[in-house]
């Protein structure tokens, strides 16, 4: 069974906005992150992003301009040597489309990764800047480690949850 680290898109991969990022020029990737990211890849990790892109129902950007954005995150990544696996992206907003399975705190992405890439869920962790990631992984049997908005993920504290040490863990950031 292969192993992941699930991975928030907004506020984890590139620069939270606190709005809805709509256009290429406004996505900004913290290149921060790819070292760390890197070091796990290397270590056989799968690395795939998990976000809910509800601009879409809401008309606010279209799928291609959200290609787009994950084209440049893909291409940013694998200039150091990191590959981005697969980008998984809820498009439904509860005030448009209803409720659906995929939209976070539901598990329903990371279960359909899970499924598609032969995924122990015990091996893996989900890095998330808010509450409903670790809820969605928590759902599928993952861990999750909740980090502040553009905080730079701290690679030994992803090990020491991946060894058991941790379940789930709500990075010191936070707390400030």
């Amino acid at each position: 069974m292969n192993k992941a680290i699930f991975l928030d898109r907004d506020g984890v991969l590139n620069h939270e906005r606190n709005d809805y990022i709509t256009k290429l020029e406004d996505f900004e990737i913290l290149t921060y992150q790819i070292a760390p990211l890197k070091k796990l890849h290397d270590e056989g990790y799968l690395l795939i992003i998990i976000t809910n892109q509800g601009g879409i129902a809401q008309k606010r950007y279209t799928e291609e301009t959200l290609a787009e954005m994950h084209k440049a995150l893909y291409a940013s990544f694998e200039a150091q040597g990191a590959l981005i696996t697969h980008a998984y992206y809820c498009a439904h907003h509860p005030t448009v489309s209803g409720d659906c399975d995929c939209r976070k705190p539901k598990s329903g992405m990371l279960l359909e990764a899970i499924a598609t890439y032969n995924i122990d869920p015990a091996q893996s962790v989900m890095i998330g800047d808010k509450p409903r990631d670790v809820e969605a992984a928590n759902g599928a049997g993952v861990k999750g480690i909740l980090i502040a908005p553009d905080e730079q993920i701290d690679y030994d504290l992803v090990k020491q949850v991946l060894a058991g040490d941790k379940f789930d863990v709500i990075s010191e950031a936070m707390h400030k």
